[in-house]
């Protein structure tokens, strides 16, 4: 790696720190982890600097590594504590994306987008609530779901997926919505 290379990288960390801290904040990571995922990131960009395509967006680059980073922590059995709430995580983590076409610079967009979570989820049928409930804080399989629901576990799947996205629809709307966009 060249001074070049190091000073361009070091521009990078500086242009999207804020909007990398608030997008790791918005995939629920405890507060008092987001730094230190985000520092875990850039890390991680930097031993891969030479894997990067330079003709793609370094912030939606860095956000995917971050992503990951989420996903993959969720999965290992830590001693610390880093995520809010597995199952609030896992719901985020399955409505968001990783594009190209993510807002740089999230700022208070984390707490938007958790605030709206909360108000669409508030919002559902009593069934859907309760299909959440049991796969996100139950942690049930589609097969006892199915069973409890006299539903087929294909059709738990996919009714889970429509909450998806009909959550990530919801909070987009109210996010596009709120005073600050």
């Amino acid at each position: 790696m060249t001074s070049t290379d190091r000073e361009q990288f070091i521009e990078q960390v500086r242009e999207h720190h804020a909007g990398l801290r608030g997008f790791v904040r918005s995939l629920g990571v405890d507060p008092l982890w987001v730094d230190d995922v985000a520092q875990e990131a850039f890390i991680v960009a930097y031993n891969r600097l030479d894997e990067f395509d330079r003709t793609r967006d370094f912030g939606a680059w860095l956000r995917g590594i971050a992503r990951n980073l989420v996903i993959n922590e969720r999965r290992k059995d830590a001693r610390r504590k880093r995520i809010l709430s597995d199952n609030l995580t896992e719901v985020l983590l399955a409505s968001s994306s990783a594009t190209d076409d993510e807002p740089e610079e999230m700022g208070d967009y984390a707490l938007a987008r958790l605030n709206a979570l909360k108000e669409c989820v508030r919002g559902l049928p009593e069934r859907s609530l309760r299909l959440l409930k049991s796969r996100y804080e139950e942690e049930q399989s589609a097969q006892d779901i199915a069973e409890e629901f006299s539903m087929n576990p294909p059709a738990v799947r996919k009714a889970l997926e429509r909450l998806r996205t009909a959550l990530r629809e919801c909070m987009e709307e109210r996010i596009a919505l709120s005073p600050a966009h």
